[in-house]
C-alpha cells in the first residue's frame, strides 16, 4: 500500500519539479500584477481571480508539454494537437470575461476587465511553457496599457465608457 502511494506522488514530468514550481509561482505574480491594477482602481476581477486564470494557464500549459512528451505526439502515433491548449484557455476565460461584461442602456461595461482577464490567461500559458520574455513583456505592456494609458484618458478628457472613475 505505502509502495503504490509512492509510487503515486513520485510522478516524473518533461518539465522538471523546481523549473514547474518556478513557472506557477511567477505566472501567478505576474498576473497578480494585472489583477492589483484593476483592484487598485476598483474594477472586477482583481488580483486573486487574475492569479487564479494565470495558475490554471500555466498548469493546462504544463500539462500539455507533459502529454506531449508522453504520448509521443511528435511522432504523430497520436491524433492530439497541443494547440487545443490555446483553445481551451481561450474559450475558458472568454466564459469567464463574459460574466463580467454588462450591458446597460446600451452601453457595454466590463469589456477591459475582460479583455485583461484573456490577457492573464497568455501570461499563464506564456509562463507555462517557458516563454519568460513573452510574459514579462505582456505584463509590462498590459499594465502600462491598462494604467498609463488610463491616466492619459483623464489628462485628454477621452473617457472609454465601460471604466468607472478611480
Amino acid at each position: 500500500m505505502l509502495e503504490r502511494i509512492i509510487t503515486e506522488f513520485s510522478f516524473s514530468t518533461v518539465v522538471p519539479m523546481d523549473i514547474m514550481l518556478i513557472r506557477i509561482i511567477g505566472a501567478v505574480f505576474l498576473c497578480g500584477m494585472i489583477g492589483f491594477e484593476r483592484r487598485l482602481h476598483n474594477n472586477t476581477a482583481g488580483v486573486r481571480t487574475n492569479m487564479l486564470i494565470g495558475l490554471a494557464a500555466v498548469m493546462f500549459s504544463i500539462i500539455t508539454l507533459h502529454l506531449i512528451e508522453t504520448f509521443d505526439v511528435k511522432g504523430g502515433s497520436m491524433g492530439f494537437d497541443p494547440l487545443r491548449l490555446v483553445e481551451a484557455v481561450t474559450a475558458g476565460v472568454a466564459f469567464l470575461a463574459a460574466g463580467v461584461v454588462v450591458y446597460t442602456r446600451g452601453d457595454a461595461k466590463g469589456l477591459t476587465t475582460g479583455a485583461s482577464m484573456w490577457v492573464s490567461a497568455a501570461i499563464g500559458v506564456s509562463a507555462g511553457l517557458g516563454m519568460w520574455p513573452l510574459a514579462i513583456v505582456a505584463t509590462i505592456i498590459g499594465i502600462i496599457i491598462l494604467w498609463i494609458l488610463r491616466k492619459a484618458e483623464y489628462v485628454t478628457g477621452v473617457k472609454e465608457p465601460e471604466e468607472s472613475p478611480g
